[in-house]
């Protein structure tokens, strides 16, 4: 059986009422997405554990869940905090040009000069457009640690192969 490959698509946060429901944070473009991606997992003591969400609904502004044997504030107190996973093979195929951020995350980047400027830790939301997080390997000859590079395909982004995880980009070295 292949291995299961879990992405954190949110977190459960804190107990809402006395009946076992609780606040949630998801971690997708769209907030209510994260309902679409099935079934769920939660990360309890470093262990992925299947759940079911018995039904979710609009809370003042936040979403808030009842999960499926879940039925007192002591049970869901338990798992405040915990992280929301789901197999990645429930994620639906990209168009050419768009990619999930756990695809490029680890990716190394390289300028098109030849420049290794680092690996992507992680990226960010900026509203306009997304940032890759470039950690440099070790100080670099520009005394950088990190970048903050535009995930602006074509424009800045030149060229990702996820089959040799690297990612070309049309940014100098110096920035």
């Amino acid at each position: 059986m292949e291995q299961q490959r879990i992405e954190v698509v949110g977190k459960l946060g804190s107990t809402y009422g006395i009946r076992g429901w609780l606040r949630i944070y998801s971690s997708t473009e769209q907030a209510e997405s994260i309902f679409e991606y099935k079934p769920w997992f939660l990360k309890i003591k470093g262990v992925w554990q299947r759940t079911e969400l018995e039904t979710w609904k609009h809370h003042n502004h936040e979403l808030i869940v009842k999960l499926k044997g879940i039925d007192d504030r002591e049970a869901a107190q338990v798992l405040a905090n915990v992280e929301i996973g789901v197999d990645l093979s429930v994620f639906p195929e990209l168009t050419e040009g768009d990619y999930y951020w756990h695809d490029l995350i680890g990716c190394q980047v390289i300028n098109l000069q030849g420049y290794k400027m680092g690996t992507v830790t992680e990226m960010m939301e900026t509203g306009s457009n997304d940032v890759l997080v470039v950690r440099a390997n070790t100080k670099d000859a520009f005394g950088k640690q990190e970048r903050l590079i535009p995930f602006l395909y074509e424009q800045v982004v030149k060229r990702v192969d996820l089959t040799t995880k690297t990612i070309e980009v049309d940014w100098d070295a110096g920035f």
